[in-house]
């Protein structure tokens, strides 16, 4: 049975997504003070973790910044603000994807099972000889990725998303089209998340993220992996 770790700390909404989640086929661990995330987390070592923003003890980013630098475990961050700041923050932390309160439990189902999905995807896929150009090479099977001959560390959906640019390397690839290959055709989130996971990316594959010159913006389109 796919664990759920889920931090949150307000009994009510915790209590209503523990219920569906467990009708939907989900072993939840529940926890509602920050301090008790990571070490729920050691013990249970779940598959995915929903992690609220504003929490007690420990907040919701010094969390999603201490196992980012431990696992690569998808996480899903809650927020109650309505502030793009705290979307970004969240998603440069290293989190996979987010939800702004209030939402439904129908749309935080369906955005675990899309981050779930990925996972044999990413097994078939690591069959697959390395792949390199323009001094990045990227390793699917050891999910290794070198830069100019230097080992650089992703967490999972910046993986993904260089593994899929390298691959095509040359090629115009839409927004939609790169929201479909790596969080699946039912995401329903917007395409903030791209912009952030490409500024990521920049950050530690260019020479100067503010100058790209292997992952480009093609306006109004989406993006490309330059081939030389």
């Amino acid at each position: 049975m796919t664990k759920l770790l889920l931090v949150e700390d307000e009994a009510s909404i915790a209590e209503g997504l523990t219920i569906t989640l467990e009708a939907e086929g989900f072993e939840v661990a529940w926890v509602k003070d920050g301090l008790e995330a990571v070490p729920t987390w050691e013990r249970v070592r779940p598959d995915l973790v929903v992690l609220d923003l504003m929490l007690p003890g420990m907040s919701g980013t010094e969390i999603c910044r201490t196992l980012r630098a431990r696992s690569d475990v998808p996480i899903i961050m809650l927020t109650a603000r309505d502030a793009e700041v705290d979307r970004v923050v969240g998603l440069e932390l290293g989190a996979d994807d987010y939800l702004t309160k209030p939402f439904s439990t129908r749309e935080l189902v369906a955005r675990i099972r899309a981050i779930l999905r990925r996972a044999p995807i990413q097994e078939i896929a690591g069959e697959e000889a390395p792949v390199e150009v323009g001094g990045v090479r990227v390793d699917r099977a050891r999910h290794e990725v070198q830069v100019d001959g230097a080992a650089v560390d992703l967490p999972p959906k910046e993986f993904e998303l260089l593994a899929y640019l390298v691959e095509h390397a040359g090629r115009v690839l839409t927004r939609d089209r790169l929201i479909d290959e790596i969080w699946g055709s039912d995401y329903v989130g917007d395409t903030k998340t791209l912009d952030v996971h490409v500024r990521r990316l920049r950050t530690r594959v260019e020479a100067d993220p503010h100058e790209p010159r292997r992952i480009q913006t093609v306006r109004g389109v989406g993006y490309r992996f330059a081939d030389a």
